[in-house]
């Protein structure tokens, strides 16, 4: 019923919400549009001209062809990410600092901040006790801002290169522009994502998410307990709760595909998630600007076939795959046998959830580019956990905001010249003509995300003393891929078992993989967009291969599903395939490798698990 529930408003609330936002991203008349003095401010400081005013207009903000805008994309993204791993590396000695939290190591920082310019949020650290309230706010909050308006500033460009070009004030299209970085994002950010941000906010701070700047609370027990650690038993009689502004942070995680959470556990942690009612507002959030901006690009090319076969082929993926992985969650967990009661398998989730709305959620948090989680995939089923590799796969179920559709396009570029191959036809869209240049972009594209994913994966199994993995056989192979494959996707989720919190590997191969996928799969469709952009539309006939009716949507569904699967069925049989079908033996772990315990203190007993518990989001 919850899932049914959820999807129903998710469609009731974005389909009105897409129509807005291309409504003021066309620069129509909105009902905010006594922001633009304040938008132009801020548009000027950033070094946007602005031509002459014209018939009491404002003037048009000077646009950019693709170069232009991915290299606006590329320096601002590096300079905030400069910035925030300055705030993460000095953290100890700056301001908003009441609990004196240490600064990061350099490595860590450095996946911090890669992890944060690139919308993924891939967290090898527990934000609760090794970031402060600056570091949360400013190198946390605010790139997660900032980084999805990047992301749907992209689209928005490459859906001005398919209309021929950014329109001028008399509706002319004007090969080659595609518009304005920084107004895009401006515009994103105080029409969209602030004031969403704000309400949702308000709703979560209701619901018992804490909103302060009050250092950690100290409660006492209500019964005192009695720890061993390293042979000396220690009595603890209180439990200190990190607080925060954690209300604000949660909103734009879920509304920006983020998935950063305040606590370690993320959305598992009662201080994010308190209720029934705050996980279907943050549930519903996760997927809600995805769908509304696949509604926005049909009305925003106007094409609205288009837009419907778009959203028809990532809902049909989406409703399959999230139905299989709570199929695959009610049923038990194979290593409880005979331990438990029978029944679904609560192994790593939060009783007060179940497992369907665990399922859930796993799903669409993978189907996006969102990452946060209420329960543990580490724990799911051994198919289970590899339906939400599947999600990542994909990368365009519906994806990151605006990288969804841009991963997709890439996709219907592909399916367009097979299809027009087919039929003994020139490949085009919407009269444009793809040729060898737009092919080729797109082919490198699609085949950098093998390379990094299983590149890497092979790396780390290939040299032990860098895996660092405590879980051989087949879990460990898929936790190990899990890793690579989330932060290819810019997902964040993770199997955190793997614990790659303090490995030096993981954390620098991990920012390079982090920046090489977020940036390289943006240009290359914006230079695809930039070459289509200038070329002469071919009219259109009965011949004309069209890209908004059914046949096209099922050839585009089978090829996405037939080059995924050719890329990475081998490593999925030899992961959560295998480990379903054989089950995974307990293994004893060699006690000298066995990290030592560190006893809990009184100031960060909340923060229990390890801090390096890898990528929980």
């Amino acid at each position: 019923m919850i899932t049914f529930l959820t999807f129903l408003l998710v469609f009731l609330l974005a389909w009105p919400l897409g129509l807005y936002i291309a409504r003021f991203m066309r620069g129509e008349r909105t009902f905010l549009d006594f922001l633009n003095p304040v938008e132009r401010v801020f548009c000027r400081l950033m070094g946007v001209k602005y031509g002459p005013a014209v018939d009491g207009r404002d003037g048009e903000a000077q646009g950019m062809d693709w170069r232009g805008y991915a290299k606006a994309l590329l320096f601002s993204n590096l300079l905030v990410g400069l910035v925030a791993f300055l705030i993460y590396a000095f953290q100890a000695g700056l301001p908003f600092n009441p609990d004196k939290v240490a600064n990061m190591p350099w490595y860590l920082a450095l996946n911090t901040a890669a992890s944060f310019i690139t919308n993924t949020n891939w967290q090898n650290y527990s934000g609760q006790s090794q970031l402060s309230y600056l570091s949360q706010m400013v190198g946390i909050t605010a790139l997660q801002i900032m980084t999805p308006a990047a992301g749907m500033a992209a689209m928005f460009a490459l859906l001005r290169g398919l209309m021929g070009g950014q329109k001028n004030q008399s509706g002319i299209p004007q090969p080659g522009n595609l518009g304005n970085y920084f107004v895009d994002i401006t515009r994103l950010t105080t029409r969209l994502l602030v004031p969403l941000c704000f309400v949702l906010a308000l709703l979560l701070t209701w619901q018992g998410v804490p909103s302060t700047f009050s250092s950690a609370k100290t409660a006492q027990l209500v019964q005192s307990q009695t720890v061993t650690v390293q042979g000396k038993a220690a009595t603890v009689t209180t439990q200190t709760i990190p607080v925060g502004p954690v209300a604000a942070l949660v909103a734009v995680k879920q509304l920006g595909t983020n998935g950063g959470g305040w606590y370690g556990p993320n959305s598992a942690v009662p201080l994010e998630n308190p209720t029934p009612l705050s996980n279907l507002l943050e549930c519903i959030s996760i997927v809600l600007i995805p769908v509304a901006l696949v509604f926005a690009l049909g009305s925003f090319l106007r094409r609205p076939r288009f837009g419907v076969m778009i959203i028809s082929v990532m809902s049909l993926m989406c409703a399959v795959l999230t139905f299989s992985t709570i199929i695959a969650e009610r049923a038990p967990n194979v290593a409880l046998a005979g331990l438990a009661a029978s029944g679904p398998n609560m192994e790593g989730k939060e009783v007060r959830f179940g497992a369907d709305a665990t399922a859930l959620w796993a799903s669409l948090t993978t189907s996006t580019s969102n990452g946060s989680v209420n329960g543990m995939h580490d724990s799911f089923n051994a198919l289970g956990g590899m339906i939400p590799q599947i999600n990542m796969f994909l990368n365009d179920i519906y994806g990151g905001l605006g990288v969804g559709f841009i991963n997709m396009f890439l996709f219907v570029v592909l399916t367009v010249f097979i299809a027009g191959l087919m039929v003994g036809r020139t490949p085009e869209i919407f009269g444009r003509k793809i040729e060898v240049r737009e092919m080729k972009i797109a082919s490198l594209v699609i085949l950098l995300q093998p390379l990094l994913i299983l590149g890497l994966t092979a790396v780390s199994l290939a040299i032990p003393s860098i895996t660092g993995n405590l879980n051989p056989g087949f879990h460990g192979l898929s936790e190990v891929l899990y890793a690579f494959n989330s932060m290819y996707a810019n997902n964040g989720s993770a199997f955190a078992g793997l614990g790659t919190g303090s490995s030096v590997w993981y954390n620098v191969a991990g920012a390079c993989e982090l920046i090489i996928a977020r940036f390289l799969p943006i240009i290359g469709p914006l230079a695809i967009a930039g070459l289509l952009s200038v070329k002469r539309v071919a009219p259109e006939t009965s011949g004309t291969l069209r890209v908004d009716t059914p046949i096209f949507a099922t050839t585009l569904l089978t090829v996405m599903l037939l080059l995924q699967l050719l890329n990475f069925a081998p490593a999925l049989v030899l992961g959560g395939v295998s480990e379903q079908l054989v089950g995974t033996a307990p293994v004893a772990t060699p006690a000298a490798s066995v990290p030592a315990q560190t006893a809990p203190t009184s100031a960060n007993q909340f923060a229990a698990l390890p801090a390096s518990t890898g990528a929980t989001k």
